[in-house]
């Protein structure tokens, strides 16, 4: 196993698919773009010819420091070596190419982000979870919906990215809808935790009284967080 492939890296190699996702984001001079996942930087000079100015974040510092080689003459550009979860630079548009194994902490971390929109490339199973009925719903699809309007752009076949990854993706338009709460998001999160209980019992878990039947399936995921901002006050 190459270390590619033990860290997780899956690199899209397609101009094209490069080219979609920057045409999607809607991007202007006036725009600052936050790029998580800088990786061997298809997107990024794209970006930046776009934006007004753009911030790339990648955990992998050898990445990073290929990239400042690579592209130290364009002036818009900050590269960043360290985990993106963690930065607080204010952004207006989100795009990345989401790493698999954190595309549920990304999202959670962008329903706390203020900004616009953004454009991101996901597994075909996750976004399957974003987008499922009430039966196949979990906490981060309740999450998403509530923070996001979400619109299906295309599919991406696997062979696109070098390794290709097992499965195929999808990329998402997400244009913000509201700003959530970490306490909100967490709560929420434990409310999952209890699904097949009612609500009446779920409240009890929190050590809260209430006098409402049903269960979490019977309920949209509007109520759902309202759920969680009850059991909050």
């Amino acid at each position: 196993m190459n270390r590619q492939t033990r860290l997780g890296q899956h690199f899209l190699h397609s101009a094209s698919i490069a080219k979609e996702i920057v045409s999607e984001a809607r991007i202007t001079r006036n725009d600052t773009v936050f790029e998580l996942g800088t990786g061997l930087g298809i997107l990024t000079p794209l970006l930046c010819k776009k934006a007004g100015r753009v911030i790339s974040i990648d955990a992998d510092r050898n990445l990073i420091s290929a990239a400042t080689t690579a592209m130290s003459g364009i002036k818009n550009l900050v590269l960043v070596a360290g985990d993106g979860l963690k930065s607080t630079d204010p952004f207006t548009i989100f795009v990345s190419n989401l790493p698999y194994s954190k595309s549920r902490d990304i999202m959670e971390w962008l329903a706390l982000r203020s900004f616009s929109h953004g454009v991101v490339m996901v597994q075909k199973e996750f976004a399957d979870k974003l987008m499922a009925d009430i039966s196949g719903r979990r906490a981060v699809s309740i999450i998403t919906n509530y923070a996001f309007e979400m619109r299906h752009i295309s599919n991406v076949d696997r062979n696109n990215f070098s390794p290709p990854p097992r499965v195929d993706s999808v990329i998402l338009y997400l244009k913000k809808k509201n700003t959530m709460t970490r306490n909100q998001i967490q709560t929420i999160n434990r409310i999952f935790s209890y699904r097949r209980k009612t609500i009446r019992n779920i409240f009890r878990q929190f050590d809260r009284d209430s006098d409402m039947d049903g269960r979490l399936d019977d309920m949209t995921g509007d109520e759902i967080v309202h759920l969680a901002d009850e059991i909050l006050r």
